[in-house]
């Protein structure tokens, strides 16, 4: 197995232990949507100039209209979800924060990166400062009750919830110190674009500005993403195949006796016996996959492109 950091990607580690090129590999280690939205044509000053703020204002707008956004709150873009999340701890004056667990380590890191104490599972919520839920969690897409987030200070991290839109909890930003972060590269499949969202009330928001500075989002993902966002009709084409492709990948599974134990439509779950054998079979056919290192057992698949099943099927 390769020794990488705990999240998905890492190929080209892969590559060095086990051969090949990026472009004979198969990467299911990421939740990234395999069929990416296809790039609308650029605007010439897309690249040559500084972003205007009617492009930003358009993005804002169909952000608001695709996630329903409730009229009292307002939206921040950014390069990457990533870069809200490292902003977080910097929002409140929380000393002690509560992450859900099992989920995404990034949220820990950079609490702990700012001084602050972050407690998992065996501590409740309430008692802290803070409180993050990642909705669905990945990896084993468990979606969280409004009920469950009750901390003074709420963040909700919406990366993977456009498969499962009437799940959002977006309508809790009409509370005081709630944010919900949204990611546009996992559905869309355009993770290589750094484009995320922050949604919460003005205050939250205006601190997360100041702290971003001017001209955070580049002038191509403000179109982007424009282009992306007010394409419904992509989106519920997508979110079908999504569910289809999902059902197939568990039966394949099955079939190859790994018991599927959650995930989304853009990630599954699987308990495999032994996860560090089961990748190391996989890399062997230049498919790199994610395990993780709480657990010997689990391994999580992206979905694979449609290109690419009778490939999987062989090396499984």
């Amino acid at each position: 197995m390769v020794n990488k950091r705990d999240h998905g990607g890492g190929l080209d580690a892969a590559i060095l232990s086990y051969g090949g090129r990026r472009s004979t590999w198969i990467d299911l280690s990421t939740g990234i949507n395999p069929v990416p939205y296809g790039i609308p044509e650029i605007a010439a000053d897309g690249w040559t100039a500084l972003p205007d703020r009617a492009a930003a204002d358009a993005l804002i707008e169909a952000a608001r209209q695709f996630w329903q956004v409730p009229h009292s709150a307002s939206i921040i873009a950014a390069p990457g979800a990533s870069c809200l999340i490292a902003n977080m701890p910097y929002l409140s004056a929380a000393k002690t924060v509560h992450i859900h667990g099992p989920t995404y380590n990034e949220h820990a890191a950079a609490f702990v990166a700012a001084g602050q104490t972050v407690s998992q599972d065996g501590t409740r919520a309430e008692t802290c400062d803070a409180q993050v839920v990642v909705h669905p969690n990945n990896p084993d897409g468990k979606l969280w009750d409004a009920g469950d987030i009750t901390a003074p200070f709420k963040i909700i991290d919406e990366s993977f919830c456009d498969v499962s839109p009437d799940a959002s909890l977006v309508r809790r930003t009409t509370e005081p110190n709630t944010i919900v972060l949204k990611s546009f590269g996992k559905f869309w499949g355009l993770a290589g674009l750094r484009l995320g969202f922050a949604i919460g009330q003005p205050d939250l928001i205006a601190a997360l500005s100041d702290r971003l500075g001017p001209w955070p989002v580049s002038g191509p993902a403000l179109q982007i993403g424009t282009a992306a966002l007010r394409d419904e009709n992509w989106a519920a084409r997508t979110r079908t195949r999504l569910d289809q492709d999902t059902q197939r990948l568990d039966a394949l599974m099955r079939a190859k006796g790994s018991q599927p134990l959650g995930g989304t439509t853009l990630f599954r779950l699987y308990d495999v016996g032994d996860a560090n054998a089961y990748q190391d079979k996989l890399a062997q056919a230049h498919i790199w996959s994610r395990t993780f290192p709480y657990s010997d057992r689990w391994l999580r698949l992206g979905l694979p492109h449609p290109t690419q099943w009778d490939r999987l099927e062989a090396a499984l």
